[in-house]
């Protein structure tokens, strides 16, 4: 519990500084400091692109980390300062920039973020991987990751409405005010710092127990970094989850993009009617922090992800939906309880999505362990993530189009936006949105990993490792089965002679 506890906070962390930075940061730069809305978008996409190719170099690099402090640990303890720095950066720009400043400012402080945030989370998500052979005990700890991601991200929405940026006499969207983004930066910013740490530092003792570089594992350079993503990207099962996963990052970069504009300015609610949307994400989460393990356990994580992915492409687009029709509008009675009852069903399955997604690549590494030899957890997440980042991008430039293209007002309060635009912000916020989702699932349908033949895989791993018995160093944390069983080796992970 401790582990996973202390593992789960590193998410919530990053999310305070991804989330932030998804849901304010190209609003700032477009409507407070005025910067043009397709350059704002470029240059938020063109980080995504830069920190993407950071991914699977950050993943490869600490596959191969010898060290003290491990593969993973050495990456969580150096980055979390530049992380802090990089964020208060992104909501200060000197005073007096033009519009070229602006962007250059906003593009080379917001990639610096990523970039560094990629060095922690890419080696955080790999010791998740790794804390757990077990099919449904991975399921259990990528839950504590989903869920203080969710409180992370709440946290941050919930600080910055209701703390910052409230409704004033001169600014009824709070978010339009100025002077609070430099303190809020600054909070938010310490804050991450802090938790980052915390966790690399409660999980640190973890590291002797943790599988290790083998030591004829040569060392990181260009040709050994293109031979481990071919070695992931040989893997079908790991080609149709990112590809799905890519779909479902369009999907997500479309909608973050959007919804801030859907709320305040077609639902007209307020930041402090916005800050109870964590009421709904709370309760999505939860359910999904409750639940996954056991969807997993009964009926498997491919039929998990392509209900969840189903779920969450149609939930966000139903109230929209019922407002083109005129069924619901900013005066329907309880509309704020209502649009807070829909983000339980789209939070929740976002969150049952994601835990099944990260729980699903600890067995792809198996699977990979067995082909190859080697286990390549840092470069499986780290390569999905790439894959994600890039589709994010897109989906986040093609917010900053569509905005253009609906000609949206800049500095708009709700109330004075004309009909035609909030029709089609609504177009393709609510149907337009739901075809990436759409065809994530038909990717997903063709990930063919179950219980079985993870069973099976896990049976051939345990018949190698008792012909190839070395000393022992015991490895594994959370599975109660596998502690004291497996242990490192230059081969992978290989059973003690001395134990049962």
């Amino acid at each position: 519990m401790k582990t996973k506890l202390a593992f789960g906070i590193g998410s919530g962390a990053e999310s305070i500084c991804l989330y932030a930075i998804a849901q304010f940061a190209i609003f700032y730069y477009y409507q407070v400091r005025g910067l043009d809305p397709g350059l704002a978008a470029l240059a938020a996409s063109a980080s995504l692109v830069l920190d993407g190719f950071a991914d699977p170099i950050a993943g490869s690099l600490s596959d191969r980390t010898k060290s003290k402090w491990g593969r993973r640990h050495l990456y969580m303890f150096f980055a979390p300062i530049p992380i802090a720095l990089s964020f208060i950066a992104v909501f200060n720009p000197p005073a007096g920039l033009g519009e070229w400043g602006l962007f250059t400012w906003f593009l080379v402080s917001i990639a610096a973020l990523r970039i560094a945030m990629t060095f922690y989370h890419t080696p955080h998500l790999a010791l998740g991987g790794e804390l757990s052979s077990d099919y449904t005990e991975r399921s259990k700890v990528m839950s504590y990751n989903s869920f203080f991601a969710w409180a992370g991200g709440a946290a941050t929405y919930w600080i910055a409405l209701r703390l910052y940026f409230p409704k004033t006499d001169e600014y009824q969207n709070g978010l339009l005010n100025p002077e609070p983004y430099v303190p809020y930066s600054i909070t938010m910013g310490v804050i991450a710092m802090v938790i980052l740490y915390a966790s690399a530092w409660f999980t640190r003792d973890r590291i002797p127990h943790m599988p290790k570089a083998p030591a004829d594992m040569p060392r990181w350079n260009p040709l050994e970094f293109f031979g481990d993503i071919k070695k992931a990207l040989s893997n079908i099962n790991y080609v149709w989850l990112i590809i799905g996963y890519f779909f479902v990052s369009l999907m997500v970069g479309l909608r973050n993009g959007l919804h801030i504009y859907t709320n305040t300015s077609y639902w007209e609610l307020s930041t402090h009617d916005l800050s109870y949307f964590v009421i709904g994400s709370f309760f999505g989460f939860l359910t999904a922090f409750v639940v996954s393990a056991r969807l997993h356990g009964k009926y498997d994580k491919k039929k998990t992800m392509i209900v969840s992915a189903i779920v969450y492409a149609v939930a966000p687009a139903v109230p929209l939906v019922l407002g083109m029709m005129g069924i619901l509008t900013p005066t329907t009675p309880g509309i704020l309880p209502i649009l807070i009852a829909s983000t339980i069903f789209s939070w929740g399955a976002v969150s049952v999505m994601t835990i099944s997604m990260m729980s699903a690549l600890a067995d792809i590494a198996d699977e990979n362990e067995l082909k190859f030899g080697v286990r390549q957890e840092g470069v499986l997440y780290a390569t999905r993530s790439l894959f994600a980042k890039i589709d994010a991008a897109i989906g986040t430039a093609l917010a900053g189009v569509v905005l253009g293209l609906i000609a949206f007002p800049p500095k708009a309060e709700p109330g004075t936006v004309p009909d035609d635009v909030l029709y089609n912000l609504v177009l393709w916020d609510g149907l337009i949105a739901m075809i990436p989702g759409v065809l994530a699932v038909v990717f997903y349908a063709k990930y063919n990993i179950t219980r079985s033949t993870y069973e099976a895989t896990k049976a051939a791993l345990a018949e190698r490792r008792r012909q190839e018995p070395i000393a022992p160093t015991v490895t594994g944390v959370l599975a109660v089965e596998d502690v004291g069983s497996t242990l490192d080796t230059p081969g992978g992970l290989k059973p003690s002679p001395g134990q049962a």
